[in-house]
């Protein structure tokens, strides 16, 4: 018999801004013991050295998790010239310091052009991609290197917004990028082209997908409000599950049609038909407004599940 997990059954979206010092899992762990919740899940892992906009999923809004790691990103990062490091950020020991006195902010400018649109990119080692079942970050600091396939990644706007000189200069960039993109791996790659190694000396997440940080709640104040003992309070802090697929039709099903589409069956709605084409992923919700789940349109033009909310 298999084992239960223990807590309230709690469901919906907390939009938590990761603190510094601290690992995703472990704000994780954090906000699921504030809640008390039986099942919890983080959508996109930020280093600990990282901050910034962590969605974390309680109950059936893990089913939808996907969504959310497949959404674009936001980041504000500050990128160091004249030196880089073994992981690419300031978390592991300096292999090459060359310095950058000579570096501008027009010479900057002129390599981020052509770091826009459509690039390859090859993951850090230090990255939580899995080679034959181990994280990459775990080999890495057993000293262990393996060669990574480079991944087509798209980089929508790179905004230079601050500069300063000096014998290790530093660049303050805003990176509007789709998913499986790697900050750390763009400050390398853009060092390189410069002739003098970088590496990322700070970095936030201000958005995922249709998040913003301006909604998000620190660990601060969430732990302020969870030391009140009021689950109630915490509760209003969670957007409902659907919060991060928006941008999804949303598709209402009267009760009897709503019966069979929760039963695992493809269900003919005129509405889908109507306003959707095949392939489509849409929300679907019972007239009376309650969230069912995700569903597919088929090829036929019926309503098939992919995703249910039990």
């Amino acid at each position: 018999m298999g084992r239960r997990n223990k807590g309230r059954q709690v469901n919906g979206i907390l939009l938590l801004n990761k603190p510094l010092g601290i690992s995703s899992n472990g704000a994780l762990q954090r906000a699921r013991h504030l809640f008390l919740a039986a099942k919890a899940g983080h959508t996109g892992s930020l280093d600990p050295l990282a901050t910034g906009v962590l969605p974390i999923c309680f109950g059936e809004a893990t089913k939808f998790t996907q969504f959310l790691l497949d959404a674009d990103k936001k980041y504000n990062t500050t990128i160091r010239f004249g030196v880089s490091t073994a992981s690419g950020d300031s978390g592991s020991e300096v292999v090459s310091e060359l310095g950058a006195e000579d570096l501008t902010a027009k010479k900057v400018e002129a390599v981020l052009a052509e770091f826009r649109g459509n690039i390859a990119q090859v993951p850090s080692m230090y990255s939580a991609l899995k080679h034959e079942g181990q994280r990459l970050y775990k080999l890495a600091r057993q000293g262990i290197s393996v060669d990574r396939k480079a991944r087509d990644v798209i980089i929508y706007s790179l905004e230079m917004i601050g500069f300063r000189f000096g014998e290790f200069p530093e660049a303050d960039i805003k990176v509007h990028c789709s998913k499986g993109t790697y900050i750390r791996s763009l400050a390398e790659d853009i060092g390189s082209r410069l002739g003098c190694g970088a590496y990322v000396s700070k970095l936030h997440r201000g958005a995922v997908g249709q998040f913003d940080e301006k909604d998000s709640i620190t660990m601060g104040e969430l732990e302020s409000i969870g030391e009140s003992r009021l689950t109630a309070s915490l509760d209003c802090l969670l957007k409902p599950m659907d919060a991060g697929i928006q941008h999804l039709i949303a598709i209402y099903l009267p009760e009897d049609v709503a019966f069979y589409f929760c039963q695992g069956q493809a269900v003919m709605t005129t509405q889908a038909y109507r306003e959707g084409k095949e392939g489509d992923i849409v929300r679907v919700f019972h007239l009376d407004g309650s969230f069912l789940g995700v569903g597919e349109i088929t090829i036929d033009g019926k309503l098939a599940p992919k995703r249910l909310v039990i």
